[in-house]
Order: structure tokens, then sequence, then C-alpha cells
């Protein structure tokens, strides 16, 4: 008779809990799984895949106006935000629906509730106990609320936004972030009118700096009224809409206050601590290169680890885990070169290292720089610029960074991740024939190095 009920029990049916128990399951081990709402997780819920759905929505508005220009007439435009989130509520079921027969055709054992952790061997989910050789936690994470006044009471998050019943006409996005700039650009695309604050100096932190600077400059000009440099103090009930005051002495009038200012992981409550499991001070599960947690017989992975928070990187964790513990193939995931993308209108996407990277790392590189209109805004009037670049290690002529912002860029992204990995140096995009007319021809015509940027005066 076997020691534990499992060999490994999963907490957390998104993506990442979801890969690491159907793998386990199909290379033979006994596996159950706890999900207290709907599996799939943040991604499939409240996060890429109806945030991708709302801003398909908005930028049809753009494609709409840009009709004119290639000779359509399009008449009175209206949008049905009920009908959208309908909509977008079955694709989301459809989606609940293949997660769960997925689990059930690898032989995985659904458990419907909460999970705690009694023991470093035993799970209680919905008072009932069940033990495993392995716990794993991939409970992701969670939206943060601030504690300003009237922020907890009338704020909401990224997981309200996509329940809203009614479609707001004023909405103040509070963050810089690609989650609080995706939701800018969603919600002025669908119409209403956007006021975004941010505390910091420029949005998307992170990111390389020309992509920064462009893509602000392609919100201002859309119509979102970005505010730098301030915060909101207070948020108030003022008659039928909200006011949110400012930390710069004005006040905006608004019917949301939707916060996007960082997510924490979702770790407490769940018995990590009683069980030993060690956290950091912000809450995220501490292991080490397997995935173990302090305690040897509990794993986390996702964005409960707070590591790299992206759902193909949970994915690829709890393949590579599962394949560890039961497939007989120990293996690592790959961290280098991920590509990353923020569906903001227009897209940015970017994969490897800044500029501002590359030269603390690396010292001398070379930077391929183009702007342009493209082709498609030749004849819609939009003065829409796309941004593409290049980051080159001048010693080994690899292409160690690209930064993308323009349409499509996402869809472009992923084949330049898979050359960069491969080693590709600038040589080789130089000698490859570029597809035309494409915006995505520039990666391979770039022949001009941007100059050096002159070194600050040194005072002796």
């Amino acid at each position: 008779m076997p020691a534990y009920d499992f060999d490994l029990f999963t907490i957390g049916g998104g993506s990442g809990g979801v890969r690491a128990a159907r793998i386990a399951s199909q290379h033979g081990a006994r596996v159950g799984l706890a999900e207290e709402g709907r599996l799939g997780g943040t991604c499939v819920n409240v996060g890429c895949v109806p945030k991708k759905l709302l801003v398909y929505a908005a930028q049809y508005a753009h494609d709409m106006e840009d009709a004119a220009g290639y000779g359509w007439t399009v008449g009175e435009r209206t949008h049905d935000w009920p009908r959208l989130i309908a909509a977008k509520d079955r694709e989301i079921t459809r989606l609940n629906g293949i997660y769960r027969r997925l689990l059930e055709g690898a032989g995985v054992t659904l458990f419907e509730g909460r999970a705690r952790i009694v023991d470093p061997h035993t799970v209680e989910v919905a008072g009932q106990r069940v033990t495993a050789e392995r716990i794993l936690v991939a409970t992701g994470g969670w939206p943060e609320l601030p504690g300003e006044p009237g922020a907890r009471e009338y704020g909401i998050t990224s997981n309200e936004v996509f329940h809203l019943e009614r479609f707001p006409e004023r909405v103040v996005v509070a963050g810089g972030g690609y989650i609080a700039t995706e939701f800018a650009c969603m919600f002025n695309g669908l119409g209403a009118k956007v006021t975004q604050i941010y505390r910091g100096k420029q949005i998307l932190r992170g990111f390389d700096r020309d992509v920064r600077e462009v893509l602000t400059e392609e919100l201002v000009r859309s119509g979102i009224d970005l505010r730098l440099n301030t915060v909101i103090d207070r948020v108030e009930k003022a008659g039928d809409c909200l006011l949110a005051e400012l930390s710069d002495g004005s006040a905006v009038e608004c019917d949301a206050v939707v916060y996007a200012i960082g997510r924490r992981p979702m770790s407490r409550g769940i018995g990590l601590e009683e069980a030993g499991v060690a956290l950091d001070a912000a809450g995220a599960v501490i292991v080490d290169g397997g995935y173990r947690t302090s305690v040897p017989s509990i794993y986390a992975l996702g964005d409960v680890t707070n590591r790299v928070n992206l759902t193909p990187v949970a994915i690829a964790e709890g393949h590579a885990l599962a394949d560890t513990l039961f497939g007989g193939n120990p293996r690592d995931v790959c961290y280098d070169n991920i590509p990353t993308a923020v569906f903001s209108i227009p897209p940015v996407a970017t994969c490897g290292l800044t500029e501002e990277e590359a030269r603390q790392r690396l010292g001398a590189v070379d930077i391929y720089r183009t702007t342009f209109k493209p082709m498609r805004h030749q004849l819609t009037g939009r003065d829409q610029r796309t941004l593409m670049k290049l980051v080159v290690d001048r010693a080994s002529q690899r292409v160690v960074g690209c930064h993308m912002v323009g349409a499509d860029t996402p869809e472009m992204i992923q084949g330049v991740a898979v050359a960069m990995n491969a080693g590709a140096t600038k040589q080789v995009f130089d000698r490859t024939i570029g597809l035309h007319p494409t915006a995505a021809e520039e990666f391979v015509t770039m022949r001009t190095k941007a100059p050096d940027p002159e070194a600050p005066d040194r005072k002796d």
C-alpha cells in the first residue's frame, strides 16, 4: 500500500500548476490538484486572455477610423460593452472547460476548494485531508490596492475591470507599468476619457529608454491625459461619480478608478509559514534552482515565487519540474532572452537587454535604431510611428537586445527571440533577405550605427 495518497499534490489550477500536474500524471505519477476558483488562473480568467480580447475591441475603433483612407464609408459607430463582456465570458468558460478536460484526461484528481498545507506531506481541502510525497504551490499573484483614503472603498483592480456591468465614460488609471498602460489604451480606444497617473518620471520602468519615450508620445497623441510625478491622494464619492484628488493639487472627476500599481504573491493563509516554508519580505516563496522550498517536500513555481511573472515561464517551469521529478529527465528552464509584450495601442515588444543594461554589463555596444511611419498609415493619415531597435555586443557582434513599438510587433518578437537564443550576430541579420513590404524587414536592413553617447564630463 502506498505511503501517501498522491505522489504530487498541486495547489493552484493556473497555467503552471496545471502543466505540472498534467505532465506528472502522464509520467505515471498519482496527482491531485486543488483550485478554489476557475481553472486557468490569472491568465485565462482575469489576465492575458480577457485583456487581449478587450484590446482587440479597442483596436477595431482605430481600424474603422482608418478604413476611410482606403475608400470605405463607415457609418455611425456605437459600442455595446455588455455584449463584449458576455462574449468574453463565453470564451473564458470555453477555456475553463479545456483545462478541466486536459486534467481529467491525464488522470489528475481534481479538488474544488481552498487548499491549506497542514504539514510537509498533508493538505486539507474543504475539510478533507490528503497526503502527498511532494506538494507543489502554484497559487500565483493578486493585484494590490493602496492604503490611501477611499482607494479600497471606491477603487478597483484588473480583477474587477473584466466584470464591470457598465462602461465607464471617464476612467482614472493609477500606475505606469504594462498592466496600467494596457488598460489606459483599452479604455481610451473604446471611447472613454482616460487619465493615467504615475508616480515616476516615465512609464514602463525597466523597458528600453527609446521604447518608453516613443510609447509615451503615442499615448499622449492618442488622447490619454498622462500625469507623471503624480499620485492619487484620495478618492471620494461626488454625487453620481468619483473624485480622484491628486498630489499636484488637481482633482479628476471619473466613473472608475483603476489601480494597477503592483501584484503580491498569493502565499498567505495557505499554511506555508506554519509548515516552515521560508518567504521573502514581499511574501514570495523562496526556492532553489529546482523549485524546492526550504521544506524539502514542498515546491513552488510561477508568480508565487515572484521571479519572472509571465504565463509561458510558469508553464515551462511546471513542465520542467514534472519531467525532473517523475519523467527521468532532469532539466532546467532557459530564462535567457524571454520575449515580452505590452499590448498597448500601439503595442510594445522586447527581448533581451535594454541599451542601458547592455552598456552596464558589456561596455561597448552598437545601437541600430529606426523610426518610421508604417505603410498602412500612408493612406489613413494617422500619425503613428514605429520604432525598431537592435542592441549589439560590439566585441562579439551578437544581438543581445531587440525592442519595438508599433503594430504587429508582438507577432514579430518570437522569431527574433529564437535567433537571439541561437546566438545570431548582426552579420547573420545583415545577410538575411528581407520580406518586402513589411515592417519586420527593417531588422535585416538597418546598417547605420547610432553614434555613441558622449561621455559625461569628468571632474578631477
